[in-house]
């Protein structure tokens, strides 16, 4: 796999709390030269970035990074992200809701904000490393029935990132329409690598296209 094949599946990603505007620049003006799927940022940056790079996919996250909130407060953060200019929208599963056992209400949330996006690409972070094999499997099937595009293994954020195994898992029990979203401590090219011969579509990552450069 080349370099170019694998910075195509690349969503250029800074997340982090302190991201000043040098650095989402940075980030976006590295997307858009080397030709990565998207960047994905926080929120409060979609405005601007959609204002300065008029012609760049635009990711952004939703319920991020607990998934806790209610469906009511994420679905007003895809409004407002979509009306800023986002193209693509990352949302955290509530995973009281699944560690409960209310699958109903967490395929429901997903749906609801799945039909909002209209049209508009969703991902379905379920944070992996606090789930049971028996629970990651219950979500591939709850995500394939809401309708989403992508199943998202982590946000980076929490105790584990993306594994081989997940990616496995995964393609055993998701819909033939649902899309892999390696995310979390993904940070060599062999990596990146991995994840995509595994048959992921899309790489969460902040640090593979600098050693792709």
């Amino acid at each position: 796999m080349n370099r170019n094949e694998i910075l195509a599946h690349i969503d250029h990603t800074n997340l982090k709390p302190y991201a000043t505007w040098e650095d989402i620049q940075r980030l976006c003006e590295e997307a858009i030269e080397y030709n990565c799927a998207c960047v994905c940022i926080p929120p409060t940056y979609v405005k601007r970035v959609r204002q300065t790079y008029k012609k760049l996919r635009i990711c952004t996250v939703v319920g991020f990074p607990l998934g806790y909130s209610d469906a009511t407060a994420k679905l007003e953060e895809v409004r407002q992200a979509l009306m800023e200019g986002a193209d693509e929208i990352d949302m955290v599963v509530n995973i009281s809701d699944v560690k409960n056992g209310n699958y109903t209400k967490v395929e429901n949330e997903i749906w609801l904000l799945k039909d909002f996006c209209h049209g508009h690409i969703l991902k379905v972070i379920i944070e992996t490393c606090y789930l049971t094999r028996e629970e990651k499997i219950k979500l591939c099937e709850v995500v394939t029935r809401a309708g989403a595009n992508y199943i998202k293994t982590s946000t980076g954020f929490g105790t584990g990132g993306a594994t081989k195994e997940d990616i496995e898992l995964f393609k055993e029990h998701i819909g033939r329409d649902v899309k892999i979203k390696a995310a979390g401590g993904i940070s060599t090219v062999e990596d990146a690598e991995m994840f995509l011969e595994l048959g992921c579509d899309r790489i969460g990552t902040s640090k593979v296209v600098e050693l792709l450069k």
